[in-house]
């Protein structure tokens, strides 16, 4: 994992070092210096934390099952970043996720810095009452480096508004007396979360798409026209046209992200493909969406897989391997499940110019070049996922001044904000030779170097 935030850290900084107009009072052996001591800050963590759980399971047996925290940079503010409750959880793992959440934030001017957390488990082997100790230890063997001020968790795979409101009732008992509202972010309205958080990284998947690919190419036409960039072209080819859509995972993200566009009705997209863990299913005139978020409601989340469950749910399909939804002839690939699902021996059979990152790394670095060198937009999980953790700030928010927003208000702040960070980077990635994955982390890693140079910490 070191390598990998290295890497990203050092060719954004190789870039950087070029440009004279930035931090153009470092000359020289200074500069040299400086730009040696943020690559070595940027690309490793400020601590990573582990720890086993002690947890009494129902069938008599004690487990111990290991768990971790780990905080990359509080250069911009506390840590912030989810907890995921999965079998695959390892330390290189939610170090290099805490790396990506210190960069994203970086990105959208999210006053937050980057954590991350995880426990190795798979929650449906679970009984509820035994996750509820798990969340519950987790903030016990953690509670001294947690809170408001310092490190504050969210959802992520295999959690959600359940845990946190668990695990914010456990930091409370824990610190009586002390500010504990945004502690967790991600809570159930009811506990003093946010309208619009469980749909704000889904929404916001598929308006980063949506306005980058209509509203941002149809009112840059001289842009686009008076270029030799390849994603300019790309982007042309596919303006103002139908689109046909797939989405790789139908949980919170990839159901929201579908239902956006299922209803988008303006833009005549259709969602012909949706898949989860078990099954793909396609429909070449467009899927049900509403009926299949119904029917997953009532099934642990589970799409159909059998035609009796099709008919159940009211929805007309062909049933697919699971897999097979990455080798469509789409023109856009919402990924929305989890991390290295295109990778160096799969990249050749994706047909998709437009892929959209709903889920944090699901393309390996290998495969995303060969995407980019063919010319396929790839709107990359920093830019594009961010909603997650704008509706956790604004959450954060809301529990200080114990005032809350409407969910419209939510939404049209999420969008803004969004649309912000957008304008800045487009018109950079169609005018100069870089992938919009390397402009996100140029934009991200200037912000941080600066903020760094103005507090003295490079010498």
């Amino acid at each position: 994992m070191a390598s990998q935030t290295g890497d990203i850290v050092q060719n954004s900084l190789d870039a950087l070092l070029e440009d004279k107009t930035f931090l153009p009072n470092l000359q020289d052996q200074s500069r040299e210096r400086a730009f040696t001591s943020l690559a070595s800050i940027l690309s490793t963590p400020n601590h990573i934390h582990k720890s086993f759980l002690r947890v009494a399971l129902e069938n008599g047996r004690v487990a111990r099952i290991p768990a971790f925290r780990v905080q990359h940079n509080n250069t911009l503010g506390p840590f912030k970043g989810g907890i995921r409750f999965h079998e695959s959880v390892n330390e290189e793992e939610v170090t290099n996720l805490a790396a990506l959440m210190t960069l994203k934030n970086a990105l959208h001017e999210v006053p937050f810095g980057g954590g991350k957390g995880g426990v190795v488990i798979n929650p449906r082997d679970y009984a509820e009452k035994e996750l509820h100790q798990i969340a519950v230890k987790y903030v016990h063997y953690f509670s001294d480096i947690l809170g408001p001020d310092k490190d504050i968790p969210a959802p992520d795979v295999g959690t959600g508004d359940r845990e946190m409101d668990w695990m914010m009732s456990e930091y409370k008992s824990i610190k009586p007396g002390e500010p504990y509202r945004g502690s967790f972010t991600g809570k159930s309205v009811v506990n003093g979360g946010s309208l619009g958080r469980r749909e704000a990284t889904g929404k916001g998947v598929y308006f980063t798409f949506k306005y980058m690919m209509y509203d941002f190419v149809n009112s840059q036409t001289n842009l686009l026209t008076n270029t030799d960039n390849v994603f300019a072209k790309t982007a042309q080819a596919h303006a103002g046209k139908p689109l046909k859509l797939a989405v790789q995972g139908f949980g919170n993200v990839g159901s929201v992200a579908a239902l956006e566009a299922y209803n988008c009705t303006h833009l005549h997209n259709k969602v012909i493909s949706v898949s989860d863990a078990n099954v793909t299913l396609y429909n070449s005139e467009g899927l049900n969406i509403p009926a299949l978020i119904d029917f997953a409601n009532k099934n642990n989340g589970d799409l159909p897989t059998t035609e009796d469950q099709l008919e159940q749910a009211e929805v007309k399909a062909d049933i697919r391997n699971r897999d097979d939804l990455l080798y469509l002839d789409v023109d856009v690939l919402i990924l929305a499940a989890l991390e290295d699902q295109i990778h160096k021996d799969n990249v050749d059979k994706i047909k998709a110019e437009i892929i959209v990152e709903g889920a944090n790394a699901p393309i390996t670095g290998e495969a995303d070049k060969v995407l980019s060198d063919n010319g396929v937009i790839i709107v990359p999980d920093i830019l594009a996922n961010a909603g997650g953790v704008i509706v956790s700030y604004f959450e954060w928010l809301q529990g200080r001044e114990t005032q809350f927003y409407s969910e419209e208000e939510v939404f049209k702040s999420l969008t803004d904000k969004m649309k912000q960070t957008m304008d800045t980077i487009l018109p950079q990635f169609f005018g100069d030779p870089f992938p919009l994955r390397q402009n996100c982390y140029i934009h991200a890693v200037m912000k941080l170097s600066t903020i760094l140079y103005r507090q003295g910490k490079l010498y």
